[in-house]
């Protein structure tokens, strides 16, 4: 296991302004030499060679695009099953390095499940098509406006409507800074129906009373940067009579569900919080307790 003070390097590396050069030359300290940080490191970053292609043979799959604010053109990875029928949709959230094959393989999982899966490409205004390294990526959220970036995510609802295999009620699930976008879309999209966060950041309390969703939180024990707002968060949805579901997971750190990373991804967790999703879909898009 490495030494947690390793991954939280990574995690500040990966979501505050640490340079490289910075990240690198802290981790060589902690690791003793830069032969052993040289190591580590593929340990740390995705190898989305790994990423499985969950039911790709058996699924529908698609690239669209949509409009976005200002002239923009949106791009989103889309999978549903093959039958040609209409299917509840689930929108399918990034982390802060845009569509990756990993979300690509998360939206699959939810195909699998019998939905019309949707994975935008926040920075699809930015880059088109191209294909970045993590680094690039990364830099590029930086030049996102985030008010045109909550509206593009917005849009890919009233897409939604435009199809034909859509049956009509959506949820989403998000990652990371995706996390931080399902708490916000539950907030600015009323006819959402559940919203599920893995380790995102949370709506500011004020605006909980907008949410009409129902709320599903994943948290990480180790993560602490994201749980400094949990209790808050939860206080909030309690109060304003938000249905809401809250797991915490002992001993795992932030991205424990991705399992293209070695050192944070934990099976146990990772199942056990994806059955729990898609136990939450099924109740809110599907079954009796469909709000």
């Amino acid at each position: 296991m490495l030494d947690q003070r390793i991954i939280e390097l990574y995690d500040e590396y990966t979501h505050r302004p640490l340079s490289r050069k910075e990240f690198l030359k802290q981790l060589t300290q902690l690791a003793g030499g830069a032969a052993m940080a040289m190591s580590i490191l593929p340990l740390l970053e995705s190898d989305y060679s790994t990423a499985a292609l969950t039911g790709a043979k058996r699924l529908f799959t698609e690239y669209i695009t949509y409009p976005g604010v200002n002239g923009t053109t949106m791009r989103a990875y889309v999978a549903r099953p093959k039958a040609r029928k209409r299917y509840h949709a689930v929108c399918v959230i990034h982390e802060n390095r845009g569509l990756t094959v990993h979300i690509e393989d998360v939206a699959r999982r939810a195909a699998q499940a019998g939905y019309l899966a949707i994975a935008p490409d926040a920075l699809a205004p930015l880059r088109g098509d191209k294909v970045m390294s993590e680094d690039d990526a990364r830099q590029l959220f930086t030049q996102l406006k985030a008010e045109e970036n909550l509206q593009n995510f917005i849009r890919v609802f009233d897409y939604l409507e435009t199809r034909k295999d859509y049956k009509g009620k959506a949820g989403c699930v998000g990652f990371c800074w995706g996390g931080a976008m399902a708490n916000n879309l539950a907030v600015q999209v009323p006819a959402l129906k559940a919203a599920v966060g893995f380790y995102g950041m949370q709506a500011r309390p004020e605006d909980v009373p907008k949410i009409k969703a129902a709320i599903q939180l994943h948290y990480a024990e180790m993560d602490d940067r994201v749980n400094a707002g949990k209790d808050a968060y939860e206080a909030a949805l309690k109060a304003a009579g938000v249905t809401y579901e809250s797991y915490l997971y002992e001993g795992v750190n932030h991205a424990f569900h991705n399992d293209t990373s070695t050192a944070r991804y934990n099976e146990a967790a990772a199942k056990l919080a994806w059955s729990r999703t898609l136990a939450f879909f099924e109740k809110y898009l599907i079954g009796k307790g469909s709000l």
